[in-house]
């Protein structure tokens, strides 16, 4: 009889072990970039254990619950979300201002180094996941926190998202129009 417990016990190991595997693989298949793109109905086929709650991990793509309830794999995505799409955008800004000198533009591990040369000075903005935050160094604004709140990254101390704040420096520095507000998480309804 100890022998039978013994094996039951093991099975039940193996298949808590084999469940938390699968779903580690399950949100790294839904996570890559070309899931992303795919219809819901897509997604559900490569869901190895039937009705683990796709829809709640679809529709958190969009739309997160308050920084310090954010899971680690919810805030990793957001993260990465708003840190691509602020890339892209200045990526965007370098090709409409042909007068910067060596601009560079680098986004790697987490942290998106923006060189924007002579006078206007490198930006970094970076992921800090055991604080659940993205960080700013501005060579204008110094350096900055940011929660994100759901729909946007907030600076407690005054209120003022990471979008605003990029926006409002480098409309300053630039004569072509710069409007962070069209960025993911910015908070604006043209997400």
């Amino acid at each position: 009889m100890t022998t039978l417990k013994l094996l039951q016990s093991l099975v039940s190991k193996n298949e808590f072990f084999t469940k938390t595997l699968l779903k580690r693989e399950y949100y790294r298949l839904i996570n890559r970039s070309h899931l992303k793109n795919y219809s819901l109905q897509h997604q559900m086929k490569f869901n190895p254990y039937g009705n683990f709650n796709i829809h709640k991990s679809y529709i958190m793509s969009k739309q997160f619950s308050v920084s310090n309830n954010l899971t680690e794999i919810d805030f990793e995505q957001a993260c990465n979300e708003t840190l691509e799409s602020l890339c892209e955008y200045f990526e965007q800004i370098v090709e409409d201002n042909p007068h910067l000198e060596n601009p560079d533009i680098l986004f790697n591990d987490g942290v998106l180094t923006i060189q924007l040369g002579e006078p206007y000075g490198t930006y970094v903005i970076n992921r800090q996941t055991p604080n659940k935050q993205i960080w700013l160094s501005s060579p204008t604004s110094g350096p900055k926190r940011y929660d994100f709140n759901g729909t946007k990254w907030i600076y407690k101390h005054d209120g003022v998202s990471l979008h605003e704040i990029l926006t409002s420096e480098l409309s300053k520095q630039f004569s072509s129009n710069v409007n962070f507000s069209k960025c993911i998480f910015s908070g604006s309804l043209s997400k």
